[in-house]
């Protein structure tokens, strides 16, 4: 595929992928602030939309590889960071005379920065191991059996996300028993809606693979998160 020095530049699709995993990512910390009740499952409001940034993650490292997807996380965890600061000033900011709804807005969003942290510590801590536990997983099978490694990517990211954000977005807030509902509900949920996307998943990197004409595997790859100035300059 292409070995140019630096490819990112020659990209179609990469933009949209970036933009769609940070719109997610927000869209879902501000739903997150609903508690939901579906039969005997608990849920979170986030926990409808969240699970998309998992498929856009393994489309990133799949596609473009580990450093690709590493400069999106970061991009995504700096909007979440900015969402949170700008709700929070806007809460605490003195209403206008006539306008009402100061309680409801502070009752809602007030929460939000909250959520956003602990999502930006479960998100890391979870698209990080979803992003390596796929790039390695491509190594081994060669680039075959790729619903093995989203699926297999997707339980350990998700595995380590949904532990965090609860447990930090909730803990102290609902009882133990409504906080390890939310962890086991949303776990399994999360871990489903990759299943039954992996078809779409399938399409969507084929098909990104051949417009983008690359397939990027991360032999010698730096898996660092911090080294977000590494930059890809061999692929496959």
């Amino acid at each position: 595929m292409n070995t140019s020095v630096s490819n990112r530049r020659l990209y179609k699709h990469l933009d949209f992928v970036t933009a769609s995993l940070v719109a997610v990512l927000i869209i879902s910390n501000i739903a997150a602030t609903k508690l939901m009740q579906i039969g005997p499952f608990s849920f979170d409001g986030g926990t409808f939309l969240f699970p998309l940034s998992y498929i856009f993650g393994d489309i990133l490292t799949e596609v473009y590889g580990y450093k690709s997807s590493r400069r999106v996380i970061w991009t995504g965890f700096f909007w979440l960071f900015i969402t949170a600061i700008t709700l929070m000033l806007v809460d605490g900011a003195t209403p206008a005379g006539d306008w009402p709804l100061q309680d409801s807005f502070h009752a809602i969003l007030g929460q939000t920065p909250r959520i956003v942290i602990a999502s930006l510590c479960g998100f890391l801590a979870g698209e990080f191991s979803n992003s390596y536990v796929l790039a390695k997983m491509k190594i081994w099978t060669q680039g075959k059996q790729l619903w093995a490694r989203t699926i297999g990517s997707t339980i350990a990211g998700q595995m380590v996300d949904t532990a965090v954000f609860t447990v930090i977005a909730f803990g102290g807030t609902v009882p133990t028993e409504i906080l390890m509902s939310l962890i086991f509900s949303g776990y399994l949920f999360k871990v489903a809606i990759e299943v039954v996307f992996t078809p779409i998943t399938y399409r969507a990197v084929n098909w990104l693979k051949k417009v983008e004409n690359e397939d990027y595997y991360d032999v010698g790859t730096n898996f660092n998160p911090f080294a977000i100035g590494d930059v890809n300059k061999v692929s496959r």
